[in-house]
């Protein structure tokens, strides 16, 4: 018995250094990683399930559907649980990568100190971060270009998506679905006048995207898209994707001189399908692969 107790004292004084740990966290250490990687979703009237994490207020609220936090319980509360990927879709929808091991810690450490409010009022309101370009001399990474998919297409483009499955299959949700091939590509390092994802964002194709616009991205949110394509669709590390050669494209805009698409080259040939005798002027849709040589090898044109 003796033993007992002193193995229950000894647990005892371990656990006090733990507990005053964890009562050292307040929503000060967590702002900063809600404004960088979450809030960029769950802000406003958008925001997936009414859960809004713009302010400690908001964040106790939890969604429409519980609450995502409860006090004292780390591994009970929702947002540990997405976090770690334990509930799906994980969190941030923007991952890989995920939040660090390190990142999670502190939000359990947040919850299991009580949900400690901090020195700021519960209502002070966080937003996103302004838009970031890379320094001068340095490439566009898909750390510079994940914030706007989050943000504006994420809500639709995800497997758990407000229309449920992904309309056309296609998920912005990570860089490797951007970059799928499997069905068509939607994005082609290098060309961003012959990537799909560029020609819905411009209006080219239609509908526009995204589907809530307007208001539809702001011509700056274009241009670091573009740019990013245009500099071979860099992962967050900084390398750039391989050209698609080979894979099937489906584009729309108007045909110009040439055969060419709102200026973009195509190539057509005997064996191209024309249908409905499109003309210089007339919006058209284009089906084909993506050649080596940087232009569109056309299997099908027909006018819309």
């Amino acid at each position: 018995m003796g033993k007992v107790l002193a193995r229950v004292k000894l647990c005892s004084l371990l656990l006090v250094p733990a507990l005053g740990m964890a009562q050292d966290v307040s929503f000060d250490d967590i702002r900063p990683i809600l404004q960088a990687r979450c809030v960029m979703c769950h802000a406003g009237e958008a925001a997936p399930l009414g859960l809004r994490l713009t302010s400690l207020d908001e964040l106790l609220k939890g969604s429409i559907r519980r609450q995502v936090v409860a006090r004292g319980d780390p591994s009970g509360s929702e947002l540990i649980r997405r976090l770690k990927g334990q509930s799906q879709p994980r969190m941030p929808m923007t991952g890989p990568p995920f939040l660090s091991d390190a990142e999670i810690a502190l939000f359990e450490r947040w919850i299991a100190g009580g949900l400690q409010a901090g020195s700021q009022p519960a209502d002070a309101t966080l937003s996103a971060l302004p838009l970031q370009r890379p320094p001068a001399g340095q490439p566009v990474t898909y750390e510079h270009v994940a914030p706007i998919f989050a943000s504006r297409c994420v809500k639709c483009h995800s497997p758990y998506g407000l229309m449920g499955s992904a309309p056309e299959g296609l998920l912005l949700n990570a860089y490797s679905a951007i970059l799928d091939r499997d069905e068509r590509v939607r994005v082609v390092p290098g060309a961003a006048g012959a990537s799909e994802l560029v020609r819905r964002i411009r209006g080219q194709s239609r509908p526009q995207m995204p589907y809530d616009g307007p208001p539809f991205l702001s011509e700056e949110e274009i241009q670091l898209i573009v740019d990013w394509i245009d500099q071979g669709a860099r992962d967050a590390n900084g390398q750039p994707s391989p050209s698609p050669v080979g894979a099937r494209v489906r584009l729309q805009g108007v045909l110009g001189e040439g055969w060419t698409l709102d200026s973009l080259q195509l190539v057509v040939g005997p064996g191209t399908r024309i249908d409905k005798s499109p003309d210089v002027g007339d919006y058209v849709e284009v089906r084909g692969r993506w050649g080596a040589d940087g232009r569109v090898l056309v299997e099908r044109i027909r006018r819309r």
